[in-house]
């Protein structure tokens, strides 16, 4: 049995109609990036206390703090970042939260990610000894422009650092605009090291240069609507046993500090394009 969650920040800043539209949706659990326009990791104890009655009244759950951890440049200070992480381990354990997305440092442009190989191994390794003393488990999520954007480098990443508690996040779109085919190239490669799956697709053809991603060539769709190979990847995780997390991260709307502010119409399309993918292969989900 599968089972859905999702960014719901996209739908709303207001944290009441971000739960609303979940429970509407019949989406049981939150990837939890933001509430009231604030990141999760920068909110007040009074609105982490609000939150966490909140979610228990709509009967939603936290699968995983969308944290910004690793989302600095790999020279700036980390010792900041370090603290960052001790209190993201204690937001999760707040919310009873299994999982804690996390990046691997943007690398300066121009540079050559492989000449930071040791100083991004040495930050992820500090920071996987936090979660590992917690209990909590770490998601690197496979992003452009931070060292591990392409498979090569996550597969680096997970096996340098070697523990149950670091683990990987597959995100399609993000392999996408990368330059990767999700499933033909990153897929066989990396995995055995995903635990969690972020859902949403993107074109591999130019588009406007007002986009966000101006200057690559892509842009985020619904589920099966690009070049993510969708498809073929939850037939495979299917076929390989997956038994996890699929989060829904439309990046349909507006784009702010938090991600593609959508709202609830847009993200009950990404919403449905997902689950007609689930429905066409037979799958349960939750």
């Amino acid at each position: 049995m599968w089972t859905l969650t999702g960014f719901a920040d996209e739908i709303s800043h207001d944290f009441t109609e971000q739960l609303t539209t979940l429970q509407r949706l019949g989406v049981g659990y939150l990837e939890f990036r933001s509430a009231w326009g604030t990141k999760i990791l920068d909110l007040t104890p009074e609105q982490l206390d609000d939150a966490k009655r909140l979610l228990a009244e709509h009967g939603v759950r936290v699968s995983s703090i969308g944290s910004d951890l690793g989302k600095i440049l790999i020279t700036d200070d980390f010792e900041p970042h370090l603290q960052r992480t001790r209190h993201a381990v204690e937001v999760a354990r707040f919310f009873d939260a299994p999982f804690i997305r996390i990046f691997s440092f943007f690398i300066p442009e121009g540079d050559d990610p492989d000449a930071y190989r040791d100083e991004v191994m040495a930050r992820t390794k500090a920071m996987v000894e936090v979660a590992e003393s917690a209990g909590v488990t770490l998601l690197h999520e496979n992003e452009k422009e931070i060292y591990g954007d392409v498979p090569r480098r996550v597969v680096d990443l997970i096996t340098t650092i070697d523990s149950p508690r670091y683990r990987g996040i597959f995100d399609p779109a993000n392999y996408v605009q990368c330059g990767v085919k999700p499933f033909d190239e990153a897929y066989p490669l990396v995995r055995e090291f995903t635990d969690y799956i972020h859902c949403k697709d993107a074109s591999a053809t130019e588009f406007a240069s007002e986009d966000q991603f101006a200057g690559h060539i892509n842009k985020v769709l619904p589920c099966g609507e690009g070049d993510g190979q969708v498809r073929e990847v939850i037939a495979a995780l299917r076929e390989s046993g997956y038994d996890g997390f699929f989060s829904l991260e439309p990046h349909l709307g507006d784009f702010d500090a938090f991600g593609g502010l959508c709202g609830p119409d847009l993200w009950g399309q990404a919403h449905a394009a997902l689950v007609k993918l689930f429905d066409e292969q037979g799958i349960e989900y939750r």
